[in-house]
């Protein structure tokens, strides 16, 4: 069972960590002085977890951070798309029904909440607010690039630091079984953390008389997470199916006709559901209710979204910014207008009720 399956129960922890309130384990923490306390009753951590949770608290409110990065960002991608990433919201314990299947999914929410905690421990050490990390240490001195020589200074992300951490954290509970499922989290785990290392750009200033680039002053700094998430979206669009191979230490193509995954692809075993109707076996919400584009021919038009069931129409009126102008210097102002619009819904199946194969 993955590390996110583990900890999707009565008390989502990492989720606590991101907004810490009276009654989180972070507020109880606070109370009793006591991180030993606060880590050994969050659910779902296994004994390394738990290590790393008692010797770093403070980076676990990083990870609840990164928890509501990556979160928002699953949803931005899978907002058109009939399993939209709203489990969190429909119900906690449907993502982790779909974390259970081997789905392009489920490969696609270990990557991208991998990419989340690097993502928010790399921030969280350039801004000084880990006693662990600091600044990149490497990026020291004098450098030479396609523009010339420049020196290291300001505070270069420290992404090794970030990967190390969330290698150690996340991997811990799959390695503890080396079977077929732990293996291919393990490989989308690591596509993840790939993928934020890959955005880490140069960031330079230029110094010297009227603006002039005599000197420059650069640094490594992590590209904005919507980025990872683009990129990681195009890698779930083209997941490859796999089957362990003979000696089960590793996969090999389902079909014979793909290509062999990189250690950038994300693999998956099983072909997902329609995620049409509500199903708690398969973590579905299902599409009732959800919006549509009756104009679209993608996966957000009325027919795919709502499964042939058809749709409701309703007009509603909302407000609106129009008339904008711009004033110099420096503003826009806008009207506020009345709009009257058509909003699409998909209706239910006859049964609405949640189907279950128990």
């Amino acid at each position: 069972m993955s590390w996110l399956a583990g900890m999707w129960g009565p008390l989502p922890l990492l989720l606590l960590c991101a907004a810490p309130r009276v009654g989180s384990s972070w507020w109880y923490m606070g109370a009793v002085g006591s991180s030993r306390v606060m880590c050994d009753n969050v659910p779902g951590l296994v004994s390394r977890q738990r290590q790393l949770c008692r010797r770093h608290p403070e980076a676990m409110l990083s990870i609840g951070r990164g928890v509501a990065a990556w979160t928002a960002e699953c949803q931005h991608q899978f907002r058109r798309h009939r399993w939209d990433c709203s489990a969190l919201e429909r119900g906690q314990r449907l993502l982790g029904r779909v974390l259970q299947r081997s789905s392009r999914e489920s490969a696609f929410v270990h990557a991208i909440s991998s990419a989340g905690v690097v993502f928010a421990i790399t921030r969280a050490c350039s801004q000084g607010e880990l006693k662990s990390c600091s600044c990149d240490p490497k990026k020291k001195g004098s450098a030479k690039d396609s523009k010339g020589h420049f020196d290291w200074g300001g505070c270069s992300d420290n992404i090794d630091y970030g990967v190390k951490f969330a290698r150690a954290f996340v991997d811990a509970k799959e390695r503890k079984g080396k079977d077929a499922r732990a293996l291919m989290n393990l490989h989308n785990n690591r596509a993840g953390r790939k993928a934020v290392k890959r955005f880490l750009k140069q960031e330079c200033k230029c110094h010297g008389v009227s603006g002039s680039c005599t000197l420059r002053t650069c640094w490594l700094a992590m590209a904005d997470f919507r980025k990872t998430g683009d990129y990681l979206w195009k890698k779930y669009n083209g997941a490859i199916q796999v089957v362990m191979n003979q000696d089960g230490t590793g996969f090999t193509v389902a079909n014979k006709r793909f290509k062999k995954p990189t250690k950038n692809d994300l693999v998956y075993f099983e072909s997902s559901p329609d995620y049409c109707i509500r199903d708690r076996d398969v973590g579905s919400p299902g599409t009732a209710g959800r919006v549509c584009n009756q104009t679209s021919r993608g996966m957000d038009s009325c027919e795919v979204m709502c499964c042939g069931r058809g749709y409701d129409t309703a007009r509603v009126s909302r407000m609106t910014k129009c008339e904008c102008k711009f004033h110099w210097c420096c503003a826009v102002r806008c009207q506020d207008c009345l709009e009257v619009v058509d909003v699409h819904t998909c209706k239910a199946p006859k049964s609405a009720a949640w189907t279950s194969r128990t």
